[in-house]
């Protein structure tokens, strides 16, 4: 008995599907998810890769049952049938990858929204100068080419940046007093790159705040509430972290590939990156941005471990800080430059000696 086509097509649109849904769960391509805002990111990740293994599986599919079906057999040398084409067909596969499209793309800003990437609130209304020239047309160009007057809105760069060197730590690692801090871009008002507050935290004081300092080729963390710095982070599991960060240099970036976050350290302004760790572990912090010829060396290491761990880490950091700081004003020789004396402590704070000289005291 010969099977419909109409059944064969079912049956094979049953198994490519369960085939995508399962490689699209199980691709293996992804490190660990190691933080709250990371599950988000797999689950769309994942949907794309249930759409592109069906697609694929599709286009491959027919690819080589025409190329089988339909190839030329031995001794017929006649014309192909004349083929003018099928409306309805090619506005299917048309509308087809529309909906795809416009459906991932609602996904992906919705997933963006809830790692809280969107903040309506952080736009402010632009000079009446730059809303004129908008409605006219070459204007919007024309306006970035000349001169804009001061803006009179408060520079929340500088603000941030203040409040940030109120610790002790962080200001004798930043180059604030000469990298003077950037004001609001007319008509966009995003001062601070803000992404990872969600939704469900947003108001709520963060559990722990750290200040990031990037600099060729290092990341230096001070902890505020403790005064505590290190060249490595260290972070507890569970508790929501605020991370802070500037540049002393040029643009670096601060990314952890099992956190699926990713957030720019750019000189003159402060930018902000929110997570939740949630596995134990260590996992690399690498700068996603080409900073100088040893890029590939800036990297270090971050540590989510529990709350008590984390607790004592603290405590042996202050205790060892202290002690260091003792045995320096006990020991230091006259004849000796700053940098000469601290390289053999650099070790201590997981700080590479060659990078001590451009830490501004």
């Amino acid at each position: 008995m010969k099977i419909p086509s109409s059944i064969w097509t079912l049956l094979i649109g049953i198994v490519l599907t369960l085939v995508s849904l399962w490689y699209g769960q199980n691709h293996g391509l992804l490190p660990t998810a190691a933080s709250d805002e990371a599950v988000l990111v797999d689950g769309l990740f994942n949907t794309m890769m249930i759409v592109s293994t069906g697609i694929f599986l599709i286009v491959e599919g027919i690819l080589l049952y025409a190329a089988f079906r339909y190839r030329r057999k031995p001794g017929d040398n006649q014309d192909g049938p004349p083929v003018e084409g099928n409306v309805p067909l090619e506005i299917l596969w048309t509308a087809i990858p529309a909906i795809i499209v416009i459906g991932i793309s609602v996904y992906s800003f919705d997933v963006y929204n809830d790692i809280g990437g969107f903040d309506p609130h952080a736009v402010h209304e632009a000079p009446i100068t730059q809303n004129m020239s908008m409605n006219m047309p070459g204007a919007a160009i024309a306006a970035t080419l000349t001169d804009t007057p001061p803006s009179t809105e408060p520079n929340l760069n500088q603000q941030e940046s203040d409040a940030a060197m109120q610790d002790p730590a962080t200001a004798a690692i930043r180059n604030a007093d000469q990298i003077p801090q950037k004001q609001n871009a007319p008509g966009i008002g995003i001062v601070s790159p803000t992404i990872g507050e969600s939704p469900d935290k947003g108001g709520k004081p963060p559990a722990l705040a750290v200040n990031v300092t990037g600099l060729q080729y290092a990341w230096l963390f001070t902890y505020p509430e403790t005064g505590v710095s290190t060249g490595e982070l260290h972070l507890p599991i569970g508790r929501e972290v605020k991370i802070n960060m500037t540049a002393n240099d040029v643009i670096h970036a601060f990314w952890v590939p099992e956190f699926r976050l990713k957030q720019d350290a750019i000189p003159g302004r402060q930018s902000e990156i929110r997570f939740t760790p949630r596995v134990e572990g260590d996992y690399a912090l690498i700068c996603a941005e080409l900073c100088g010829p040893y890029h590939g060396a800036m990297r270090t290491q971050v540590v989510v471990e529990s709350p008590e761990n984390f607790d004592k880490w603290i405590q042996e950091q202050l205790v060892a800080s202290r002690d260091t700081l003792n045995q320096a004003v006990a020991l230091n020789p006259a004849n000796l430059s700053a940098d000469e004396f601290l390289a053999p402590y650099t070790k201590d704070m997981g700080i590479k000696p060659e990078v001590l000289h451009q830490v501004h005291k």
